[in-house]
């Protein structure tokens, strides 16, 4: 008789998310054990509670998934998930904070389906992330560069748009990546106009309700051809976008809005977790979780 399988929901926020649980549960978990309040140091006696139960052959039966809202903690946690497993006694890994990896995976996965599939061609291709700074941003900035795509990223904060671009090329040394200051009014002249013309895909990726491309700059982006908000908290991230919009057509450019891509979100965060329970070896991380996203 199979072991049932019994998913760690590890939560570095005090209560651990109900969508998270939830989710879990539909992709077929069978026991889901909820931990909040996750930290670095709390974290090994849980690993190890879930890598000495079960024999070697009877471990891909658990799993481990690391959420929370405070995405730099839940990395923090994954990486001493990893430092405690002990050779073969390991469990597959999940890490998906605030949903950004599985979020981000969906946008990339909905914007290169219009941008060219040439490794080459996608060098010349230039990305404009509004919010770049925010969980989501980062992560969208980061699988694009891995691409080759030059990326701009786009804060109310310069300082912050810089750090997170040099956060960016630890993980992606050959990044393309360009910090530039801009909010929903755009400067004439400025460094954020030029990057709004210049791109061939714009993402809004900031807080909900926040709008950060409105009409008027919306109009400067001629050369793009997808816009996508991931926004679907009125205002829009980025006026114009209905969070229904699935590849609508505007002009030579198509739209996505957040719903269309939270529905792809929802089939990797589900596939991603039936995946853990293929092996005792998994970790998915945003890049694998994009791979999952392409084979969809």
């Amino acid at each position: 008789m199979p072991l049932p399988r019994v998913l760690l929901q590890l939560d570095c926020d005090p209560q651990p998310s109900t969508f998270d649980a939830i989710v879990a549960i539909d992709a077929g978990v069978e026991i889901l054990l909820r931990h909040g309040s996750v930290t670095p140091n709390s974290v090994v006696s849980l690993v190890h509670g879930a890598i000495f139960t079960r024999g070697v052959s009877d471990l891909a039966a658990t799993a481990i998934f690391i959420g929370g809202s405070d995405c730099a903690t839940a990395e923090a946690v994954a990486q001493k998930v990893q430092q405690t497993f002990l050779g073969p006694l390991r469990v597959s890994l999940l890490v998906d904070p605030s949903g950004a990896n599985s979020t981000a995976s969906a946008a990339v996965v909905a914007a290169t389906r219009h941008l060219p599939s040439d490794p080459l061609a996608q060098k010349s291709c230039r990305a404009l992330i509004l919010g770049g700074t925010g969980p989501v941003g980062q992560r969208v900035a980061r699988l694009l560069a891995r691409k080759g795509i030059g990326v701009a990223v786009a804060s109310r904060s310069l300082a912050r748009a810089s750090e997170v671009c040099q956060h960016i090329r630890l993980a992606v040394p050959q990044a393309v990546l360009l910090p530039v200051e801009g909010g929903s009014f755009v400067e004439r002249g400025s460094a954020f106009e030029q990057a709004i013309a210049q791109a061939d895909l714009i993402v809004a990726a900031g807080a909900a309700g926040a709008l950060l491309l409105d009409a008027a700059g919306f109009a400067l982006a001629r050369q793009a051809k997808v816009l996508i908000d991931l926004n679907a908290v009125p205002p829009a991230g980025i006026e114009g976008i209905m969070s229904t919009d699935k590849g609508k057509q505007a002009g030579d450019a198509v739209l996505y809005g957040a719903l269309s891509i939270g529905k792809l979100k929802m089939k990797i965060h589900r596939r991603a977790i039936e995946q853990l329970f293929e092996s005792n070896t998994a970790v998915l991380d945003a890049e694998e979780l994009l791979a999952i996203g392409r084979e969809l």
